[in-house]
């Protein structure tokens, strides 16, 4: 079962980057995906990640406030911790079940009400045309989105400093740029370009295969947002032992 699934995901994602039939049809349906991906999960990514940004910020203070310790140490735990894990990882998780319950319900619908079927009759790559626009724009955005989440998060750490005693905003500031490292930023760009792979096949691919009716189509939802979260842990562990 389990290879047979998987060998109909490969051919899925092979037949979705063939060669176009057109490719300002491709091109539009590209920048359409691109908006729903990008700008539509954006206010949901900025209000997490500052306050993510905060309450990291906060428990990383109130663990290592000591004498002995720099408090500037702060921000740079809170820095790494939020570009290595935080922001792409939880931004990955909040998207899979905005952006990739959204994809798998409307390829499911559109399986179930024969859509798919009249494309493939009228000689289009229904999977070209439905399912690469869709991966094109989740391994674009989403690394955007989880730049514009490492920043909203240092935000969100900047002003719980500046609610607070234990640490100075100064420090906070200082703490940033101690010590940086640019292995980092390549980690976590390199995890949210896999994470959007992940979350848009899997549930191109759950909503392509889809049969019956409605209950199938909503079940066929759940399962691409709990594949992905499980998957994108797992790479989640991979890309973190290979970089690091």
């Amino acid at each position: 079962m389990l290879l047979n699934s998987l060998g109909k995901y490969i051919l899925l994602m092979r037949l979705s980057f063939k060669r176009p039939e057109k490719f300002s049809v491709y091109w539009n349906e590209v920048m359409h995906e691109m908006v729903s991906v990008g700008i539509g999960s954006l206010g949901i990514i900025a209000i997490i990640s500052i306050f993510i940004g905060a309450a990291v910020t906060i428990q990383t203070a109130f663990q290592l406030i000591n004498p002995i310790i720099p408090k500037s140490v702060v921000g740079s735990i809170a820095r790494d911790s939020t570009i290595l894990e935080f922001s792409p990882t939880i931004s990955a998780l909040v998207l899979a079940g905005r952006v990739g319950s959204s994809m798998a319900s409307q390829i499911g619908t559109m399986r179930v009400t024969e859509q798919i079927d009249a494309l493939e009759i009228m000689g289009v790559n229904s999977p070209g045309f439905l399912i690469s626009p869709k991966i094109i724009a989740g391994v674009t955005m989403i690394p955007l989105l989880v730049i514009v989440s490492v920043l909203l998060g240092f935000t969100g750490g900047y002003i719980a400093c500046s609610l607070s005693s234990e640490v100075s905003t100064s420090d906070f500031i200082t703490g940033l740029s101690d010590g940086f490292n640019s292995i980092i930023v390549t980690v976590c760009l390199t995890k949210a370009a896999v994470f959007g792979f992940i979350i848009t096949s899997i549930c191109s691919f759950q909503g392509f295969y889809t049969s019956g009716g409605a209950l199938e189509v909503g079940q066929a939802a759940t399962r691409g947002v709990v594949y992905s979260c499980v998957m994108i842990l797992f790479f989640d562990l991979v890309i973190s032992r290979i970089f690091l």
